[in-house]
């Protein structure tokens, strides 16, 4: 397939162009600076633009572009930029991917569990209703700009992302060195449930969602064992060969991160389960938490 991809320097995106390339795709990628290459496109969500021309013959776009939620403390500005990143990107592919004389067959649009919010022990399936909060909020005006292509005709998937695993990215590659010095634990009381997946499942997911046609709507993209963060922590320590018996208090996280990512991103209790992958015959190649951590840190 020809392949157009939004958000493709991230960290999940960065190990997505070269496994579809691999698989026989042509895969191009939106950029913000001018292109380099025949597989760059220019685009510029802020303001709309981006090169249609070359989006000729398109089988299919993903778009995974937005500002890291954890990447700095919640202000009202830092707020606004995560929401309109996300909502202006959205914006810009599905106008361009509409006004193509012979539109894409699907749109893979990510989202994440943000979605279902801080719900305890509630195993969350993609039947399950929206939460509250501002991740919530952000992750519904990212589904809802989305589906403007699935009323153009245009096959839509919306990938709710857990925790993703990487050392060289996200969470994990946050908690790393603290763990490797001994320094880890659980964070706050360590109940909260997290709802991950391995770097690899996670680009399997977006493959899968690609191929199966009778595929769209939103599909949690986790493993099938959500942990505590008790449990994540333990687990951690024993992968690193270090004990994990520091935990963080609450008070600690509200000073450190800001209240906002503390209460809703590090301490919020999010039980989702992969219903629609496991229906749909998709195979995990690390369904344990352990092995996709080793994995991981290879």
């Amino acid at each position: 397939m020809k392949i157009v991809i939004a958000g493709a320097s991230g960290m999940v995106g960065n190990a997505l162009a070269p496994a579809l390339r691999a698989a026989g795709h042509e895969v191009l990628r939106l950029v913000r600076r001018q292109a380099r290459g025949s597989d760059e496109i220019l685009w510029n969500p802020a303001t709309g633009e981006i090169d249609v021309r070359r989006l000729g013959g398109l089988d299919a776009a993903i778009n995974l572009a937005g500002e890291n939620v954890g990447a700095k403390r919640w202000t009202d500005e830092q707020r606004e930029r995560i929401l309109r990143s996300r909502v202006e990107a959205t914006q810009t592919l599905v106008k361009a991917l509409k006004s193509l004389p012979q539109k894409p067959a699907v749109l893979v649009n990510a989202s994440a569990v943000g979605f279902y919010g801080d719900r305890g022990g509630e195993r969350l399936t993609e039947a399950s209703p929206i939460g509250r909060g501002f991740l919530p909020e952000v992750c519904l005006a990212w589904e809802t700009h989305a589906e403007g292509a699935a009323r153009a005709g245009i096959r839509t998937v919306m990938t709710r992302f857990g925790t993703v695993l990487d050392k060289e990215g996200g969470a994990l590659a946050k908690l790393l060195p603290l763990f490797r010095l001994g320094l880890g634990g659980r964070m706050g009381p360590g109940t909260q449930w997290m709802s991950w997946i391995s770097l690899e499942d996670a680009v399997a997911a977006i493959q899968h969602a690609l191929a199966s046609e009778a595929l769209s709507g939103p599909v949690n993209v986790v493993a099938p064992q959500a942990v505590t963060n008790a449990n994540f922590a333990a687990t951690l320590g024993r992968v690193v060969h270090r004990p994990a018996f520091l935990p963080v208090p609450s008070w600690a996280l509200h000073i450190a991160a800001g209240r906002g990512i503390a209460d809703e991103a590090l301490l919020a209790s999010t039980h989702a389960v992969p219903e629609r992958l496991l229906q749909g015959g998709f195979r995990f190649k690390h369904a344990q938490l352990e092995d996709a951590l080793r994995a991981a840190l290879r």
